[in-house]
This record gives structure tokens, sequence and C-alpha cells, in this order.
């Protein structure tokens, strides 16, 4: 049932074909149906009353309505959703425009039927991980132009998923055994930026499009959640409280890139050294056992014996649990290769030698403050010699491990809670905890 105007039906022609696609018949009346779509107009006072009647009407001969439309995005005086408030037996409400959201409650609703051309595929799609984790890409594309980086010629600008349509998958994933989700994307921070963080739906409530708002919801699915490539806008501070109530893991993927303020300018990365380090020390004193990781350039176009000295001083300071490095590369179509001042491939990658080794250390003592602590690891192997697995603060394929000597019992997928009893500079050895 589509009410209001050219716009709406243009709405629901799009959810009518979505749904025939899907498999799906449309039913010409009440009776033959199994649920009612009712798109809704709230342009002005009647129209709010004729859709209001329309809903009425459609629960009252059916029972199972989903709406959407204008008026599911309206609110009263007080700031209540004025269909829910009307109605409170909807399935779900939507605003305009919000088909994946409309297709997301018919799924959840009315399940569609077995089709063996498509079924072969499961819910939550092919995919290269192991069965337990999945990376969850949340945007594509980036708004910044940073001089050392093509990313936005080849990817373009960003553009974010619709939040219902990246919690449906999400969800899948959960529902297919995956016990750690990877949120990825060129610039997970901005997540929302380019809709100005508009509400979508998910599970029949509006959602903003917003990164706090989706690690608030990928929380509920009861899984590890581990964020990366979060640039250091100051929203990020928002997310600490998260950590801090183990609603998703205590991991910042970071990258820095540099410390000295002047190659940050020529780099195009707006970030102050100090204030960096004042961000740092102020996660920490709310979640002590923060992991963060960071890169790092050396070598950049200009870059003087002193300023890398800044950079490694930076290091002492900030105290970084893992950190990767990348000796510039003059990739072609970056600006920077314009910039005077280029050093030798030689001086560079030693640069970058000289900045890991500098790392170890401070890397081998955060990791030595594990040793006598339980932690609870997640387990990616296991072989004659024990479990192979991963704590909070290990990412899969760049971070550390955690090998478990007696795990041999565990299986690939499990949560286990284990002793730590030594570290190397990038591991740690663990038995397991005796159950209470």
């Amino acid at each position: 049932m589509s009410l209001g105007c050219p716009k709406a039906a243009s709405d629901a022609e799009q959810i009518l074909t979505r749904l025939r696609a899907e498999g799906y018949e449309i039913s010409g009346s009440y009776d033959g149906a199994d649920l009612v779509v009712v798109n809704t107009c709230g342009f002005i006072d009647a129209a709010v009353e004729e859709s209001l009647d329309a809903i009425g009407e459609a629960l009252a001969e059916n029972g199972k309505v989903i709406v959407t439309g204008c008026l599911g995005a309206k609110k009263d005086a007080a700031g209540n959703d004025i269909v829910r408030a009307a109605h409170p037996k909807v399935l779900a409400v939507t605003g305009p425009h919000a088909m994946p959201e409309v297709m997301e409650a018919v799924h959840r609703h009315l399940p569609p039927l077995h089709d063996p051309f498509v079924d072969l595929v499961p819910p939550q799609g092919i995919r290269l991980t192991p069965d337990h984790y999945a990376y969850l890409k949340i945007s594509e594309g980036c708004n910044h132009r940073c001089t050392f980086c093509i990313i936005p010629s080849l990817r373009g600008d960003l553009v974010s998923r619709p939040i219902g349509e990246v919690m449906r998958e999400a969800e899948a994933l959960a529902q297919a055994g995956v016990r750690e989700i990877l949120v990825i994307s060129q610039d997970t921070s901005a997540y929302g930026v380019d809709v100005k963080y508009r509400t979508g739906f998910w599970g029949g409530k509006p959602v903003k499009t917003r990164l706090f708002e989706l690690c608030s919801e990928l929380a509920k699915l009861g899984i590890w959640v581990r964020l990366h490539y979060v640039y250091p806008y100051p929203s990020v501070d928002d997310l600490i409280p998260l950590m801090a109530e183990r609603k998703i893991l205590p991991y910042l993927d970071v990258p820095f890139q540099h410390a000295s303020q002047r190659i940050l300018k020529l780099m195009k990365r707006p970030a102050s050294a100090e204030k960096v380090l004042d961000r740092i020390a102020a996660w920490r004193r709310e979640v002590p056992d923060l992991t963060i990781r960071s890169t790092f350039i050396t070598g950049f176009p200009g870059e003087t014996e002193a300023e890398f000295n800044e950079l490694l001083d930076f290091l002492d300071e900030a105290q970084l649990d893992r950190v990767g490095a990348f000796a510039y590369s003059p990739v072609e179509g970056a600006t920077a290769n314009q910039l005077p001042g280029a050093l030798p491939e030689g001086l560079r990658e030693e640069r970058k030698a000289r900045l890991l080794r500098h790392q170890e250390d401070i890397s081998t003592q955060r990791l030595e403050r594990r040793i006598g602590r339980r932690i609870t690891v997640l387990v990616d192997d296991v072989d004659e010699e024990g479990a192979i697995a991963r704590s909070a603060g290990d990412a899969p394929d760049i971070d550390g491990l955690v090998y478990v000597t007696d795990g041999h019992d565990l299986e690939i997928g499990d949560f286990a809670e284990v002793n730590v009893i030594d570290c190397d500079v990038h591991d740690l050895y663990a038995t397991l905890a005796a159950c209470e």
C-alpha cells in the first residue's frame, strides 16, 4: 500500500521490484497476504491522518505490518515516534528511501523461500578468512588527500554503507558462527560523514549512521568487535567508554604516520604530536589495558635527521603497543613525489629499520606487563605443541600470538581463559586457567 507523492510511489516501486526479484508474491488483498508494507506520507496533517488510518486498517485486517515512508521519520513535539505512538504493534518503522531497511524487516518477519539457484551461497557469503573471524567493511573511499596516498583517485571519496545493511551482514556473520568481527574501511572514524550521519533503521529502530552507534549495535551481537584504520578525530574519544565497558575490544588501530608537525603538514594530515600524546594518556586512564597499534612512514621527502629523531622521541612518550613502519615509496600519482628533498632509498629503509628496532624494546615492555595476568583468548589453531590463539590486543596476521602450551584439547574458534607466563618481542606464552 503506497500513499503520498510520486517520490513515494517511486520508492514503493523499488521495494516491489526487490520483493519480486527475491521471489515474493504480491497479494491483491489483506486476506491473501502474509505481511503488509504501508508506504506513508507525512507532509500535511491530512496526509498524516490518512497514513495512520491506513496503518490501523492494515493492522486490523492482517496484523503483520511494516511501515515505511515520510511519516516513519516524523516525530511529535515531544520527540516521540508518531507511528509507534499511534500503533505500537507495527513490526518495524523506517523513513523514506529506505529499501534496505524495509527488506531487512521483511526478511526478519517473513523469510524468503529457499531458492536452489541462489541459496547455494550461505547467508554470510563466501569468505576468505577462517570461519571464526571476518572483516566487515563499513565504507569505501576517503575524503582525505594525503600527499603520499592515491587511494581517493582509485576508490573515490567516502561512501558509507547504510547502517542497516552493515548490521544485516554482521548479524549473518554472527549467526554463522563468527566469533570476531574486524571493522575496516579507508577511514573508519569518518563513517557517516558523507551522509551527515543520516538516520537509518535496524531492528525496527532508528539508528544514526555513525561509528559510535554502529559499535553500540555491533556490541549486542555478543562477539568480539575490533576497530581498524581509526583516524584520530575527536569523536574517537566517545568510543573509549564502550571499550571500558567491554562492549567492544579495547583496541585501536590509529595510523599516526609521523610526529613532526612540519612533516605532518607536508603529508596533509592535520595533527599535533602533543595533542595526540595527551589523548593517548586520557584513553589509557579510562582503559588501562587499551592496546594501541599504529603505522609510520620513514624517509618522507624532506625529513631531516632531527625530525626522524622527533618521531623516535614520540614513540618513547606514546608507549604504543604495536608499530608498523613503511619506508616512503614514491607511488606514481602521489603529489608528495613533487616535494623537494627526496631521500635516497637506502636512507629511507635504514630509518625504517632503526624505528622498528627502537620500538622493539617498547613493545616487549608492554607485553611484559601482561605476565602473571589472566586474559581471554580466541583460538586460531591447534597443533601438537598446543593452541595458537590471540588476545584482545592482537589482530590476525598483523599483531602477535598467544601460545597456549597445554591447549591441545581446545578447538579453533573457542574462547579460553589463560594465565600469561612469559613473552618475547611479539608474542605471549600462557597456560590454561583453572576453572573456578
